[in-house]
């Protein structure tokens, strides 16, 4: 492993060292370049007219150089995002716990912005310079060379990723690595850095090219400047995998760029990037890094994991160990974490309010409610009355939330009379509009745990009434107290009056019905539950009804429910095993797992099909003797959300099993097993690794093979009208059109790069919708009926909608026909 500060000799084109900073970072603003006079006299300089008159062998370093004029401006800004900690108001406290009060305590432990500002500061500590060694143009020997050059850094910045690959591929003959660094350097001094990373991507494709730690180091940078995380990230793994150590900055830049994000999963990249950037890299960061993380990470929507808690201990040893300074929030924030966990680390929270005290920090008022919190998850009342009292003793105003927090201590010491005598003083204390959400949740729950049947209903009677939602979990409290008194038909009339039903009270009201033995009903419940793709079955529903068929000696519905568990690859219990195990006997078949061969069904074969013209990829080994499916759905679309649930519950045989973490949420990208079986798929669909239109597809076109290439592929305009998204070449295209011709419905087509678009407008759309309602998904059919306007288009649909029009007055596509 090369140490930091090393240099990279493994180009002859580049002499690279990794240095300790980048340009300073302004967070949450508007990346914003300096112009080109901002980068050194020595730099090239393809803007002005190239003259070949003078031909002078030198060469010449780019450098961009790190402690000049700032290249993010303080006057562009951009709103922040919602992981950005400049964007959050209130405390974090007020953010997860509900908490509304009239605190004047604001956090502010740093955010985004502090961390960019402050990355310029690394550069007086380590002043080491990242270059790119490069020629001047003039100075090369060949005047063609110089001509190609020239025009090549003129139209490669005009060009797409797929015409700009053909057009480098165009030049393979005579191009060299120094001639493609030359290229992606220019890009990025004329500020078109996603364009010299395509660049930088087609050299590390080609036989010619050696590792610049340079100019992989310039470009990760850059492109975080510009929240280009992905791209980044992907310069930033190429660097690690050649065993080098990024530079400082780049860790640094990353992890800004993730936090910028509100992105799914961003944050987790940005802990990850954080954690190398110090174990891997020895880096210290800056004060600012260490707080923009820490905000955003107690921050995060929804309540702190125990690895959140994990990884706020170790932003906070690594401030303590630099010799940072702790401020205030950071204790505080850390104690709000703790105090959130399922089991209380008391002992952890003392220590840090100790700490607190000898940095002369006093405790505020968001401390105190987590203290209020920590020890009533304990059941301590003596302390929460405590707490309690050095709460009032503040004197600005106690939250909502702590009597709930009283509740609770109460309620786990057996004394719901003086929980519920908290909550009426609650009501009070809110005032007008009544008690909130929480405390109604937590009142009930406390009354359904001692089973005071009538003040709970009275509660809830109350809750309804006031106008206030969610009311599930307090439905999922009267219906579990139901079951266990044995009230079976208050508990279907709870089911039936709950508005907002889960898969959680689905199973209540499953085990109820095959408890009081009314297993027709219960089957008809457990169908529901299959059909509704937001509700589903799962393990225990399963179980449930298995048992009802075992202890009742329906062995035929026994056996159809262990086939789908088979399928499903759920878990059988132990005791329904045993009586599984005759009853399969008696039939001669062997108990397993997972059936011995896997086949295909009729209806996944058209599913398959659907989903393979609507753009689903097929990944194939070098022999093209096994082969995987890879699923992948967007995050921002609607029909995708509901759909992806779906299909993995309708391929879960042919996919890997999920872990018990995983079983509740279903990824938006997962992948099949490999298997000879989609061999036919992949040489027909995916031939030579790409899309394709198979001759044959006329065949395969089945009402409920277009349903799912609607679904999967397709999207409904707001004027009402079907698009459909298809790729492969322009004889398989018309053969489509042809089949849906003949199926008396008429599109028009356009083609815009490598992708065409069907379209399927007025009376056209109508048709198709019903040649394929059958099988669309209930809750889609609303969304993507032709004509209804009931639901708004997905974001990504309303962009796709806008550069595809199918209206020939003013056709600007790249090809249509008709």
């Amino acid at each position: 492993m090369t140490v930091p500060g090393a240099f990279d000799l493994s180009s002859s084109l580049s002499v690279a060292s990794p240095f300790a900073a980048v340009v300073p970072v302004t967070a949450f603003n508007i990346i914003h370049y300096v112009p080109v006079s901002h980068f050194s006299i020595s730099s090239l300089n393809l803007l002005r007219p190239l003259s070949f008159s003078l031909i002078r062998h030198r060469r010449r370093r780019l450098s961009f150089h790190r402690n000049e004029t700032p290249f993010f401006s303080q006057s562009s800004t951009r709103p922040l995002t919602a992981n950005s900690a400049a964007q959050q108001s209130g405390t974090f406290v007020e953010h997860v716990a509900g908490i509304k009060g009239s605190s004047n305590e604001v956090y502010n432990f740093g955010d985004v912005e502090t961390a960019r500002n402050d990355l310029r500061n690394v550069t007086t500590r380590r002043r080491i310079e990242t270059d790119v060694e490069v020629r001047e143009i003039e100075d090369l020997p060949e005047e063609w060379r110089r001509s190609k050059l020239a025009w090549l850094c003129k139209e490669v910045p005009t060009h797409k990723a797929v015409t700009l690959v053909r057009l480098l591929n165009a030049q393979k003959k005579w191009v060299r690595q120094e001639d493609a660094t030359y290229i992606a350097v220019h890009c990025i001094r004329i500020r078109e850095n996603e364009t010299g990373f395509r660049v930088y991507r087609w050299m590390t494709q080609q036989n010619w090219y050696r590792f610049d730690f340079g100019l992989a180091t310039k470009l990760a940078d850059f492109l975080g400047k510009e929240r280009k995380f992905t791209k980044s990230r992907e310069v930033f793994d190429d660097i690690m995998n050649q065993g080098r150590v990024p530079c400082e900055s780049t860790f640094h830049i990353l992890v800004v760029a993730y936090l910028s994000s509100s992105e799914k999963g961003c944050f987790e990249e940005a802990c990850s990037v954080y954690n190398r950037m110090i174990q891997l890299g020895g880096y210290k960061p800056r004060l600012s890094l260490h707080n923009s993380l820490f905000r955003a990470l107690v921050s995060k929507q929804g309540g702190p994991s125990s690895d959140d808690v994990k990884q706020a201990e170790f932003i906070f040893h690594n401030v303590v160990t630099t010799g940072l300074e702790v401020q205030k929030d950071i204790y505080s924030g850390l104690i709000w974490l703790h105090s959130c966990q399922e089991e209380v680390d008391i002992e952890r929270i003392n220590s840090l309010r100790e700490e607190m005290k000898e940095a002369g920090f006093e405790e505020s008022k968001e401390v105190v409610v987590s203290l209020l919190r920590a020890y009533a998850k304990e059941g301590s009342v003596e302390e929460v009355e405590r707490t309690w009292l050095e709460l009032v003793g503040l004197g600005c105003g106690v939250p909502s939330q702590a009597f709930v927090y009283k509740m609770e201590a109460y309620s786990k010491a057996g004394d719901y009379e003086k929980a519920l005598e908290i909550f009426r003083k609650m009501e009070k204390h809110v005032g007008g509009g009544g008690a909130t959400v929480s405390g109604y949740h937590k009142i009930i729950e406390v009354l359904c745990k001692v089973q005071q049947v009538e003040s709970a209903e009275s509660l809830l009677k109350e809750f309804v009434e006031s106008g206030k939602k969610p009311l599930l979990q307090s439905y999922i409290e009267i219906v579990k107290m139901y079951f266990d008194l044995g009230l079976h038909e208050r508990l279907e009339m709870a089911f039936v009056e709950c508005l907002e039903k889960s898969q959680t009270l689905y199973n209540i009201y499953l085990e109820s019905l095959v408890k009081i033995g009314n297993l027709e009903k219960a089957g008809d419940v457990f169908d529901e539950m299959k059909n509704n793709v937001t509700i589903n079955v799962n393990a225990r529903s399963c179980n449930t009804l298995l048992k009802g068929y075992l202890d009742s000696e329906n062995h035929v519905k026994a056996r159809k429910i262990y086939e789908l568990m088979s399928l499903k690859r759920y878990d059988v219990e132990a005791p329904l095993m045993e009586k599984l195990d005759y009853i399969l006997s008696l039939v001669k078949k062997e108990v397993r797992k997972k059936p011995v061969s896997l086949k295909l069904s009729k209806e996944q074969r058209e599913v398959l099909v659907g989903l393979l013209l609507g753009g689903l990829h097929i990944e194939s080994d070098k022999e093209r003797k096994s082969h995987k499916i890879r699923f992948e759905f967007r995050e921002k679309s609607q029909t995708h959300m509901i759909l992806r649930e779906h299909i993995h519950d309708q391929f879960r045989e042919w996919l890997p099993p999920l872990s018990n973490s995983q079983e509740a949420l279903v990824p938006f990208e997962f992948s099949s097993v490999c298997h000879s079986y989609f061999g036919f798929y992949a040489d027909h669909f995916w031939p030579n690794a790409r899309p394709e239109i198979p001759k044959l597809i006329h065949r395969w076109l089945t009402p409920h093979s277009l349903a799912y290439w609607y679904m999967y592929g397709g999207f409904r305009t707001s004027s009402g009208d079907i698009i459909l998204r298809l790729k492969g070449s322009l004889e398989g295209v018309e053969k489509v059109v042809k089949a849906l011709r003949a199926k008396s419905v008429e599109c028009r087509v356009k083609k815009k790069g490598k992708v065409f678009w069907i379209g399927l407008q007025g009376t056209n759309s109508v048709c198709f919708w019903k040649l394929i309602e059958l099988y669309v998904l209930e809750y889609l059919k609303d969304h993507l009926k032709p004509g209804s306007l009931s639901m708004e288009a997905d974001s990504e649909e309303e962009e796709q909608q806008q550069s595809i029009n199918f209206d020939t007055s003013s056709d600007h596509s790249d090809e249509s026909f008709d």
